[in-house]
């Protein structure tokens, strides 16, 4: 750092911010630390009575820490992810469209063992919105070398992409709510109050809803009927607790379904299954998601809608963050359930 004359300063970075008051109006930096000085800066530096000012000079072997945020955030970014202009050193990447973010925590791993260099993410899996901030980078440091970039380019390059966003599919979303009492109308059917409430906030709709009773044949039939409108995924609400009169698990592997996993390291939601009908994927949810605002059901299912291949390892994962605190005023997904 250097006191340097202000025509003399072209090229070379801020070494702190540099205030402009105008009395009564504003207070705060006319230029930020680490602004590179170019000629068109001179006046505007001598109004606000700066004639000298303190700067760090870049060499041609080192790297501004503005244009190295850049350089990590095109280096790490897959499909789906912009970034942001540098502010203050530091760049963010966002989500271009819904979908769910994939973390390489390898990679990850690796790039932030370099000294002086930094990647913070969301938890791999996280369900983002467009304009989700999923990341931030920067340098520690000022500037740092040329070298130092080119090694964690090279890392990078080798896990590429550390980030990216799966988008979602729409998919022909058929349903069965399984029953006897629903069946029989001895109490009020809230399926369409909670679960269809829930799909559609991921913009699916349920192409057709059969109510079956607590029978496996009357449920194999109605997955069948469903598959033969073209649904390409089945949602059934029900029937999955250790009672008698739960047969859902039964009358999925009636209709030819093969079984993933049956229960989930997940609370609310242990009860839960999941089989494929060929490539038609078949959520079972137990009671839960009738007055849990979170449960396995909202950590699952984006994951489907991605094209996420869901496996029995996959859900025993999930036991690693699956307990959900029961918040009064539930903050999902602002929270550590699923993470």
């Amino acid at each position: 750092m250097k006191k340097v004359k202000v025509e003399k300063a072209l090229g070379m970075a801020l070494a702190h911010d540099v205030t402009r008051i105008v009395p009564g109006r504003f207070k705060g930096p006319a230029f930020k630390k680490g602004h590179i000085i170019r000629e068109e800066d001179i006046p505007e530096l001598k109004r606000i009575g700066k004639n000298h000012i303190y700067a760090l000079e870049v060499s041609e072997s080192r790297i501004h820490e503005d244009a190295a945020a850049l350089r990590i955030c095109r280096a790490v970014s897959g499909p789906g992810l912009e970034w942001t202009e540098p502010s203050e050193g530091k760049s963010a990447m966002t989500a271009r469209f819904p979908g769910i973010l994939k973390v390489d925590a390898a990679g990850l791993l690796k790039i932030n063992r370099i000294d002086d260099i930094i990647v913070s993410t969301l938890k791999t899996h996280f369900p983002c919105e467009t304009g989700r901030t999923v990341a931030a980078a920067r340098i520690i440091p000022l500037t740092i070398s040329k070298k130092k970039m080119d090694r964690f380019e090279a890392v990078a390059a080798r896990h590429h992409p550390v980030l990216r966003i799966m988008p979602y599919r729409t998919f022909k979303i058929g349903a069965v709510v399984t029953g006897t009492e629903i069946y029989n109308g001895l109490i009020y059917d809230e399926f369409d109050e909670y679960v269809k409430k829930a799909a559609a906030s991921f913009g699916q709709d349920i192409e057709k809803k059969i109510v079956v009773p607590d029978d496996a044949s009357a449920i194999a039939g109605a997955i069948g009927r469903l598959v033969g409108m073209g649904c390409d995924m089945i949602i059934a609400t029900g029937g999955l607790s250790v009672d008698p009169d739960d047969v859902t698990r039964t009358g999925v592997l009636k209709a030819g379904a093969k079984l993933v996993a049956y229960g989930s390291p997940v609370i609310p939601g242990a009860m839960f299954l999941y089989a494929r009908l060929g490539e038609i994927p078949i959520i079972g949810l137990p009671a839960c998601v009738y007055y849990h605002r979170a449960t396995v059901f909202n950590l699952i299912f984006p994951r489907i809608l991605a094209g996420d291949e869901i496996t029995k390892k996959d859900i025993a994962e999930m036991g690693h963050g699956g307990l959900c605190l029961n918040c009064e005023t539930c903050r999902y997904p602002e929270c550590s359930f699923g993470k």
